[in-house]
């Protein structure tokens, strides 16, 4: 087994990115993503479901979702293996956030300069119509191990809320960055900036023995502290040895689906076939995988998450 924990299982995300002693490395990976748009000093990390009194938004939980000392808002989204619809979901997951900006209720009062006199407190019902619906910043940074078709063949895509003939960005405050890793080949010498080498690190580093004689800034040495299997709890250990198991079977999953759809698109000799055959064994593995997880106890809505099932066929499995 590897030195250190992968970073595409559900608790070695967490243990890199998801603790309190991980907050500087987070900050650190952050800033080298959002570098000429957006310095981050501080973060705090926030609740992670989503307590919305709507029954359909209930069941909702980020990987990681934290609030920056300026105000802005971050969704961190890890998924191993593709599922059906994801670019939705992830498209989703930022506009609840956005929207969950607006249902916080407002302050009793609110000071706005005026120009009679006084120190320009207004009462919560004078307040203008449209201040309420001041947003943040909200981000939604998405690590893929897998290729979306729905994206560009590369590495990274910023999506922004952009004017379509001209480009120039319409609205600041909502987010998108998906990074597809296996898209990302650079080797560690071709590594130039701290960026690249995060996100190869981030990519390797479950083969590794050792860190890296090239990886000499600071944060790799926190990484490597981070980020040991020796390091965990016994309680992390057992859920990261379980959390190992299910994303071996996921890529066993996914080399089986590939097989099977080229086999059988080889047979019938057609291209439909290919896609058939890998939507057929894709729902297959589906539910050996669900099934798996329900009889280890764990939650509904994680099944989904990581399954693409939803959350009635779970329940009749």
């Amino acid at each position: 087994m590897s030195r250190f924990v992968n970073p595409f299982t559900d608790l070695g995300f967490k243990v890199i990115f998801g603790q309190p002693a991980s907050k500087n490395l987070l900050i650190t990976l952050l800033n080298e993503l959002l570098s000429g748009e957006h310095h981050i000093e501080d973060l705090c990390f926030l609740d992670k479901e989503d307590h919305s009194d709507n029954a359909n938004d209930k069941g909702i939980i980020y990987d990681l979702y934290c609030r920056t000392n300026s105000g802005e808002y971050i969704i961190i989204e890890m998924q191993n293996r593709w599922h059906s619809h994801f670019l939705d979901r992830t498209l989703y997951y930022v506009c609840r956030a956005v929207g969950r900006l607006t249902e916080l209720p407002p302050p009793e009062k609110i000071r706005i300069p005026v120009e009679d006199g006084t120190d320009g407190m207004l009462c919560e019902g004078s307040v203008p119509y449209g201040i309420r619906y001041k947003l943040n910043t909200v981000y939604g940074i998405f690590l893929m191990n897998f290729k979306e078709s729905g994206l560009d063949k590369k590495f990274r895509t910023d999506v922004v809320l952009a004017d379509r003939d001209t480009g120039e960005v319409v609205n600041p405050h909502l987010r998108q960055i998906y990074l597809q890793f296996p898209y990302f080949r650079k080797e560690l010498a071709e590594c130039e900036t701290l960026y690249e080498k995060l996100m190869y690190a981030l990519k390797n580093m479950s083969n590794w023995n050792r860190m890296p004689d090239a990886l000499k800034e600071q944060v790799f040495k926190h990484l490597d502290q981070l980020a040991a299997v020796a390091n965990l709890s016994e309680e992390n250990r057992i859920a990261y040895d379980k959390a190992v198991d299910r994303y071996r079977v996921s890529q066993i999953v996914e080399e089986d689906i590939r097989r099977e759809a080229t086999e059988e698109g080889m047979k019938e000799g057609m291209k439909e076939g290919i896609k058939e055959g890998m939507k057929e064994g894709m729902r297959r593995k589906q539910i050996e995988m669900a099934l798996e997880m329900k009889n280890d106890g764990m939650p509904f809505s994680t099944i989904a998450k990581y399954t693409g099932l939803s959350i009635e066929d779970i329940e009749q499995l």
